[in-house]
């Protein structure tokens, strides 16, 4: 019984968020079309015809939504949320302390909403943007309690640690939205192995929270799956970094009594691809004398479009190589020490294997 009113509570929130996210996204299409809010070819380096902004409005407003409504439901019916709380057995004092962390939450990305929103009008400088998303991520670690310990007892450590990582996904999914569908279809996928594991550690907060992140992220790519009809701007690829990288940071994968210490490494394979397309982009342009910070067409993305494939295509591709090391990762639970190891050797293999087809494409393009 349950298992069957969560499972309930999970669909509802998914549908509920969709629909109000595809709703919202329609209707900022047409203000941003009415406004002149659009990536132009002659401004924007991967647009190639003029597309409406702003899909990351309705993204950050859905989230916002729901949010707020939980947490008012959750303040304003104390005694429906103790009666549940007793059935689902769930501990009281630590879901109200969550529900006051969210503040900060909300704060974290709201403040993370306004500058890529800022950004997407006035193409601010890359220093300035990376201080703003340290400071809020140090806020967020640190106050928010989105940290990993590691098995560290110091917090000032463990949130300057998770500083860094919530930084580097943000700006990974930032890197990933170069194409129709890339940064929102992955971030569906990578959140949906999130919430599986979240829901294997019974933690109903995080797979609330990344239902409707999902429901959300679902509504918006409607509208930006190849060939796109809205792009989400900074304003919406900051905000999902920033909530993908919560969900990583937040989700249970061990316990004192409970699956291996390894298991903690879980969101390394989770994000295995956006982490490749960064690590290599940032690489090729290092390489090349050029600043890490200005975009250009080097992603996994363009470097698979070059090899002959249409947009659509390279989207699925991303999308199944994200597929093929996040569902190794949901197998952790169940795998002893070698298990994982080949998990990981697996995960190695599958980007590796990308990048021999990635260098045979470039390869023939020079020979031809």
């Amino acid at each position: 019984m349950i298992i069957y009113s969560l499972a309930v509570l999970a669909a509802g929130l998914l549908v509920g968020s969709f629909v109000l996210s595809l709703i919202l996204t329609g209707l900022v299409r047409k203000s941003a079309q009415r406004l002149g809010f659009l990536a132009r070819p002659a401004r924007d380096r991967f647009a190639e015809r003029a597309v409406p902004l702003g899909g990351g409005i309705a993204i950050f407003i859905t989230l916002m939504i729901f949010i707020l409504a939980a947490t008012a439901a959750i303040k304003l019916l104390p005694s429906h949320l103790d009666s549940l709380a007793r059935t689902a057995d769930i501990n009281m004092a630590d879901f109200l302390a969550k529900i006051n962390q969210l503040w900060y939450v909300l704060v974290s990305a709201f403040i993370l909403f306004a500058l890529g929103l800022w950004d997407d009008k006035k193409h601010l400088g890359p220093f300035f943007k990376l201080a703003v998303q340290f400071a809020v991520a140090i806020v967020a670690a640190y106050y928010a309690d989105i940290r990993v310990e590691l098995f560290i007892q110091n917090k000032i450590i463990t949130s300057v640690l998770s500083a860094f990582w919530i930084v580097l996904i943000i700006n990974a999914f930032n890197f990933l939205d170069n194409m129709d569908g890339a940064s929102a279809g992955i971030a569906v996928i990578a959140s949906s192995i999130l919430f599986t594991a979240a829901a294997i550690s019974g933690q109903v907060f995080i797979g609330g929270l990344a239902m409707v992140f999902i429901g959300a992220l679902l509504g918006f790519l409607v509208f930006n799956f190849p060939p796109a009809k809205i792009f989400m701007g900074d304003a919406g690829s900051l905000v999902v970094g920033f909530f993908v990288a919560l969900l990583t940071l937040r989700t249970d994968y061990y316990h004192e009594d409970g699956p291996p210490r390894y298991l903690v490494l879980m969101p390394l394979l989770v994000m295995a691809v956006p982490l490749y397309d960064f690590i290599s982009v940032t690489i090729l342009r290092i390489s090349q004398g050029k600043s890490p910070f200005v975009g250009d067409t080097q992603h996994f993305s363009h470097r698979l479009k070059r090899g002959g494939l249409t947009d659509t295509q390279t989207v699925l591709t991303l999308y199944l190589a994200t597929l093929c090391t996040g569902l190794g990762a949901t197998f952790l639970y169940q795998v002893n020490l070698v298990g994982a190891i080949l998990i990981f050797i697996q995960t190695l293999m599958v980007l590796l294997i990308i990048a021999i087809l990635e260098t045979t494409s470039q390869n023939d393009k020079t020979a031809n």
